[in-house]
């Protein structure tokens, strides 16, 4: 395999920056991935587009006060006053507007690690960052990568399935995010996009940006904007082109729902999205973007609601896929009744401080929190108990319950990720071998009812880290099909 040289990586993303004041580590190789692992990832994506569907459907049962079994009596308000907790009321009621049934996000990111007993799914994100970095390290990549003009290669168990070269390849995540988008003004035949990209998001402008740039080369009426620059006129939503009004058919908003009362245009987005003049996505629904649905499936109480709501194929896959979490809640309870949760010293627990006393290896488990806060993403509210004292392991326990009435945290089994091996570049432009842990997050665009696999970001961190994510220590790889014998 011709490899690219250190030279030309740092000039590649020095001509083009995709991300503000960050840097990565660079790798002269793709990573690789089997055609097994590409069936998987595909069947992965739509385990989590069913996932979705079934989680609006618990959700909004749940909170009309609707039986969520066909045939026995189940009744689960508290799933909706979960997902509702902390959030404006005006928030909550769009987030069930009749309107929406069955809109979902158009973009689908989860987050997955490579552990020794497969992938482990610790996140599923709607409102993901690295489209843009995943696509141009796409194009960089697939110059150097034999076969890199191929599509993305069918499942293994498809005949003939003898594909390879980058994952992604042919624009097929640029020309993807536009379909999803266009998707969503079937009326309008070239509809103009706006990537609406907030401050708070503002290390993410440069990759929207550059993705906007390369849909206008193809001829589509693509823009990153400001919050700033749009504005309302006559019930639509519009931004100056050239001196002239725009009207805006879709919007892509890159803005978590937490921020929406810093987001300058927010209320003229409502107003024209109610009117009709506009679409967004992904959609105003706070609940489609919390944590702690993770929990909910793995809940003693949902499992006859899984088992009906999502097919016989993809539920055992989402049950090996999401590690065992539940949702920290310090409710009160009866005497006579223990918590849902990890043991300590072999036996249950009835209050969650108790876990403040459990030992290193009984402290293999995540704090994070659910969503709607602006610590909700970038691994900035993430907390890993044996990699931490007992004492700061209890403080993030306090920290946990403390904002409990408002935001509530998610407790997650950790599953650590293997030893892997892939060639990086040192300092000096060399070549070494170095071992690390990988995460990785294929992105799956939302057309016609399917979850189609466009392209993979791989992050790849030093052995010693215990929280996989973009920091400047780690390489982030887009992904190459290694070549298979074809499957007769």
């Amino acid at each position: 395999m011709t490899m690219l040289s250190h030279a030309d990586l740092r000039a590649a993303l020095a001509a083009q920056p995709l991300f503000e004041a960050k840097t990565w580590q660079l790798s002269p190789e793709a990573w690789p991935l089997t055609l097994a692992q590409v069936a998987e990832l595909e069947q992965i994506g739509a385990a989590c587009l069913e996932f979705q569907q079934a989680l609006e459907n618990l959700y909004l049962r749940a909170a009309a006060g609707k039986n969520l079994l066909r045939n026995k009596p189940l009744l689960a308000p508290w799933v909706a006053e979960y997902l509702d907790r902390g959030k404006p009321p005006a928030l909550v009621a769009l987030g069930r507007e009749a309107r929406l049934r069955g809109v979902l996000p158009p973009v689908l990111r989860p987050d997955l690690l490579l552990t020794a007993d497969g992938w482990a799914l610790t996140e599923l994100d709607s409102v993901p960052g690295g489209i843009g970095l995943t696509a141009f390290l796409n194009r960089l990549y697939e110059e150097k990568t034999p076969n890199s003009k191929l599509q993305t290669p069918k499942p293994s168990g498809a005949a003939g399935a003898t594909a390879a070269g980058i994952l992604g390849a042919g624009e097929a995540m640029v020309t993807g995010f536009y379909e999803a988008l266009a998707a969503l003004a079937p009326e309008k035949p070239a509809p103009t996009v706006a990537l609406v990209v907030s401050d708070e998001a503002a290390t993410y402008r440069p990759e929207m940006q550059w993705l906007a740039a390369q849909l206008q080369q193809q001829g589509r009426r693509v823009f990153c904007l400001r919050p700033q620059e749009v504005f309302p006129l006559g019930g639509a939503v519009f931004f100056d082109s050239g001196g002239t009004p725009e009207k805006i058919d879709v919007v892509y908003r890159f803005f978590e729902l937490f921020d929406l009362a810093n987001v300058s245009c927010a209320p003229f987005l409502l107003e024209a999205w109610a009117a009709g003049e506009v679409a967004i996505a992904p959609p105003f629904r706070a609940f489609q973007e919390e944590k702690l649905t993770l929990a909910l499936f793995h809940h003693h109480l949902l499992q006859d609601f899984w088992a009906e709501n999502l097919s016989a194929g993809l539920l055992p896959v989402l049950r090996r896929l999401i590690p065992e979490s539940w949702v920290i809640d310090p409710s009160p309870l009866p005497p006579s009744a223990v918590l849902d949760a990890p043991t300590v010293g072999g036996r249950p627990i009835y209050d969650w401080r108790q876990l403040g006393s459990a030992s290193q290896k009984e402290r293999d488990l995540i704090i994070k929190i659910s969503g709607f806060h602006e610590t909700a993403w970038g691994a900035r509210s993430v907390t890993l108990g044996s990699d931490r004292s007992r004492d700061e392991w209890q403080a993030a326990l306090e920290a946990a319950l403390a904002l409990a009435p408002t935001h509530l945290h998610l407790l997650q089994r950790y599953r650590k990720p293997r030893r892997e091996q892939h060639p990086l570049y040192d300092a000096s432009g060399h070549v070494r071998v170095r071992e690390g842990r990988l995460r990785l997050c294929p992105y799956f665009f939302v057309t016609g009812g399917r979850a189609r696999l466009a392209g993979a970001l791989a992050t790849f961190c030093p052995p010693d880290k215990k929280i996989i994510h973009g920091m400047q220590d780690a390489a982030l790889l887009p992904c190459r099909v290694a070549a298979a014998v074809s499957a007769g």
